[in-house]
């Protein structure tokens, strides 16, 4: 009877005790993200997750996540640092950057006790493309062989930085001493090439192909010639994902539901880029489209693995990093295989896969399907919804003449280069056409000579090419 009692009365107490407190509260998760909506190859792990709420559909909500409220938060940044710096105190959960400013966060949060993880790539380039170097569009330089004793300027610590040193090094130069290296944000860089304050810059995605869009600088070289492999990709701290892993791969699935959105309609969300961002879609596509600059590869190739330890070892001599940071322990595939794997993705396979997103079109004005890409050309015409494809640059450039004669505006032209296949501003190319009238688009004047004293043919700037067109009619 006693302890009947004693039941009674602490069932009581509870009672009162819930009664005062109200019903226990469910919890509340915050997922903090920080973006960085101009470097337009975080798109899949920044904007495109925000501006279509991709998170919420992915965010998981049953078993121990049945009753809990999110709290989503977003923080546009321009760099990587001061992202860095909010996520090491506890500001944000998420964040997404290049290799060279992810590495400095692995360094950050090691400094503070902590760590973060880099869980996946969201685009990049084995051979380096994204990176690169560009001079005032009036400057007589047409490669990095004549910029010895000049001044270049790049964001000290990024990528670009990177890229820059081990371009120097390949040539044999001191980079003390053979150039003159001083530090410059793409923001103040602009300016300096308009004003020709400055004789060549070196930066990232996506201003080395931005300001020669814009017509006050022209690219005359790619990373992809220093062979540096560049990524950007996702970090989260450490601790965060321990607690909430499913969280964690739900911020995943909704980056890969963001790379196959833009996959499959480059051109709409290109222009969703363009408003948010004001980088032109021109632009945008140039990376995102079919056989674009970069790949939106999602897995973590050993080349990506290899940029992370050379960032930290150029970071160390830079004197930006004091110690090493644990590759193993820092970038992990853990989470994006789960995510990849409930997207119905193989992960294996993708990690074997090095091509560029591929063309699937037929040539705009033939109508045969096009099956060679090293010689596709491009034209986008203003206020049609997509990009015509072409087989080759005379096909594209006697297209273009006829929508031009028929008052049609014109975008923008790409080609491919033909020994590298990045994508091109085709008004910016140098081309070679053959005694057959081929036309073959390359970045670079030298390797447009190279070509033709091999191969035979006429080296030509863009209207030189149009032109060369229209006479052999």
């Amino acid at each position: 009877m006693v302890e009947f009692s004693s039941l009674r009365i602490s069932a009581a107490v509870v009672a009162i005790t819930v009664a005062m407190l109200g019903p226990a509260r469910a919890e509340t998760i915050r997922v903090a993200v920080g973006t960085q909506d101009t470097t337009i190859n975080c798109a899949t792990g920044g904007l495109l997750i925000r501006e279509l709420k991709l998170l919420e559909k992915f965010l998981p909500r049953d078993g121990k996540y049945k009753d809990v409220t999110y709290d989503i938060q977003w923080k546009n940044f321009t760099s990587g640092a001061p992202l860095t710096n909010e996520m090491v105190a506890g500001k944000l959960d998420f964040g997404a950057m290049a290799d060279f400013p992810g590495s400095l966060n692995g360094v950050a949060f090691q400094k503070a006790g902590r760590r973060s993880l880099f869980i996946s790539v969201l685009s990049g380039s084995t051979k380096g493309s994204g990176n690169g170097i560009v001079v005032p569009s009036n400057s007589p330089v047409q490669s990095l062989d004549e910029l010895k004793g000049k001044t270049i300027s790049v964001p000290f610590a990024s990528t670009s930085h990177g890229m820059l040193l081990r371009a120097i090094e390949a040539k044999g130069w001191n980079p003390e001493t053979d150039v003159n290296i001083i530090t410059q944000a793409p923001e103040v860089a602009g300016p300096a090439l308009q004003a020709g304050k400055i004789e060549a810059h070196a930066d990232f995605v996506p201003f080395v192909e931005l300001f020669p869009w814009r017509g006050f600088a022209r690219k005359i070289f790619d990373g992809a010639q220093a062979n540096a492999p560049t990524f950007h990709g996702s970090l989260v701290d450490a601790e965060y994902a321990e607690k909430y892993p499913e969280v964690v791969v739900a911020y995943l699935r909704a980056a890969l539901e963001a790379d196959r959105l833009i996959a499959e309609e480059p051109e709409k969300y290109s222009e969703l880029i363009a408003k948010v961002t004001g980088i032109e879609a021109e632009v945008d596509y140039l990376f995102h489209g079919p056989l674009g600059l970069q790949t939106r590869d999602v897995t973590w190739k050993p080349e990506y693995r290899q940029a992370v330890a050379t960032s930290i070892k150029t970071l160390k001599l830079l004197k930006r990093a004091d110690s090493d940071l644990d590759i193993n322990q820092f970038v992990t595939d853990k989470f994006i295989r789960i995510a990849a794997a409930q997207a119905g993705r193989d992960y294996d396979a993708q990690l074997k896969n090095y091509a560029q997103l591929p063309l699937r079109a037929r040539d705009a004005a033939t109508g045969a399907e096009i099956s060679d890409f090293s010689r596709v050309a491009q034209v986008w015409v203003r206020d049609e919804p997509h990009v015509r494809h072409y087989a080759s640059p005379e096909n594209a450039l006697k297209a273009l003449a006829g929508l031009e004669k028929d008052g049609k505006a014109i975008r923008v032209v790409y080609a491919q280069d033909r020994e590298s296949g990045i994508k091109l501003f085709a008004n910016q190319a140098w081309f070679v056409r053959s005694p057959q009238g081929e036309l073959n688009a390359f970045l670079l004047k030298d390797a447009a000579e190279r070509w033709s004293k091999q191969n035979g043919g006429a080296v030509l700037d863009f209207a030189a090419a149009r032109e060369s067109l229209v006479v052999s009619r």
